[in-house]
């Protein structure tokens, strides 16, 4: 095989060795309220996520898209488009991924082994990693919680007609007793289409696609299609589950600010909090300190049609093309503190600041975006020194 060294050197050490800075504080640290097991775990996780490197002598690759999980996830916040993820392929009703392979672009690769190409005609999409923090709260959110925000007939007749995710899961994945099943089906939360199940499939994935790195969970290597060994302990593959679970959610800041009250209570006339939702609560949970909780995510978890332009033709368990989960704006203002110095948002960070991102909304979202630009400066602005005090 055509062997590709220098590259190969050259994107190694930037993988593994470009660290944007962290957040800040605000993100940093476990959840409130770990007894010292629960403490210790997620220290564990902690390493096992932002410490470990994978090279070719602990199983990386051979194709591969990051050699760590915190390569892509720099101080647990958004990631830069530098370390974008690739989907492509189209998945049909048992997802199962046709014509063109699929679902990630491993476009790195070790010596001796070419990266992957998205083949022709194969519909794609950029996907920018998301921040890690809170997602514990998110993936104790009850499907009957989802189900009861979701819309799919737009019986209140307001243009907003959101839906969840029913996706096939995997074997390993243990559908908990407030999981509902539609014809083997189940409804996913995370992901930028909301095709995940939980964390320990996300978890498990990312060390797969994203890494090359076989697990008791993802056993088959990404290039062969064959079953190996485990290439990372099953113990190291759970503690980063628990450290994502109980890493904290994002604290808003200055909520006592005149700008920002007014920012929220004008947010919420132009509809943005209908798909937005800035209430959820946990269901019980073995971890205490998730359990039965309120929190402020600012999304209802489910798929919209985001209108034409945010159609990359590229489908994940029942989400269409231009269907998109709404994703959680709390820590939006932090965001750039770990893209450079800059806002990439969207979900292939396209818009480059954060009213970019509301006047690019379409679809179900169409009539907030044009309220929104019928503001003036003064009241756009406290929209988003609103957003950016999540």
């Amino acid at each position: 095989m055509q062997r590709y060294t220098l590259s190969f050197l050259f994107l190694f050490l930037i993988a593994a060795c470009t660290k944007l800075p962290p957040e800040n504080e605000i993100l940093d640290g476990p959840v409130e309220g770990l007894n010292a097991e629960e403490s210790m775990r997620f220290l564990n996780g902690d390493r096992a996520f932002n410490n470990e490197i994978f090279t070719t002598e602990n199983g990386l690759g051979p194709l591969f898209v990051a050699t760590s999980c915190g390569a892509c996830h720099a101080g647990d916040g958004k990631g830069h488009p530098f370390s974008s993820l690739t989907r492509f392929g189209q998945s049909d009703t048992t997802n199962t991924y046709l014509q063109f392979g699929g679902p990630q672009l491993q476009h790195r690769s070790i010596p001796g082994y070419m990266p992957e190409q998205i083949p022709n005609g194969a519909a794609s999409s950029i996907f920018m990693p998301p921040a890690n923090t809170g997602l514990g709260f998110i993936e104790l959110v009850s499907d009957a919680d989802i189900l009861a925000m979701a819309d799919p007939n737009d019986i209140d007749a307001d243009g907003i007609s959101g839906v969840p995710n029913w996706n096939y899961i995997p074997a390993y994945v243990a559908s908990s007793q407030n999981s509902q099943s539609n014809n083997g089906r189940y409804i996913c939360r995370f992901g930028k289409k909301g095709s995940v199940f939980n964390l320990l499939q996300q978890t498990a994935n990312a060390y797969n696609q994203d890494i090359g790195i076989t697990s008791l969970y993802e056993p088959y290597d990404t290039y062969t299609h064959q079953e190996v060994d485990p290439e990372v302990a099953t113990q190291t593959v759970l503690d980063v589950v628990f450290y994502l679970q109980t890493l904290k959610a994002p604290i808003a800041r200055n909520e006592g600010n005149g700008d920002i009250i007014r920012g929220k209570e004008l947010f919420k006339i132009a509809g943005c909090e209908k798909c937005h939702r800035e209430i959820l609560h946990t269901r019980s949970s073995s971890i205490s300190a998730l359990s039965n909780k309120e929190f402020h995510p600012f999304t209802d978890l489910l798929l919209h049609d985001m209108g034409n332009a945010l159609n990359d033709g590229y489908t994940e368990g029942s989400a269409l093309p231009q269907e998109w989960r709404t994703p959680a704006l709390w820590g939006l203002g932090l965001s750039k503190n770990s893209q450079g110095g800059s806002y990439f948002l969207l979900h292939d960070g396209r818009a480059k600041s954060i009213e970019e991102a509301i006047i690019m909304h379409g679809g179900e979202a169409e009539k907030s975006a044009n309220q929104f630009k019928e503001l003036s400066a003064a009241e756009k602005q406290k929209i988003i020194t609103f957003l950016e005090s999540l």
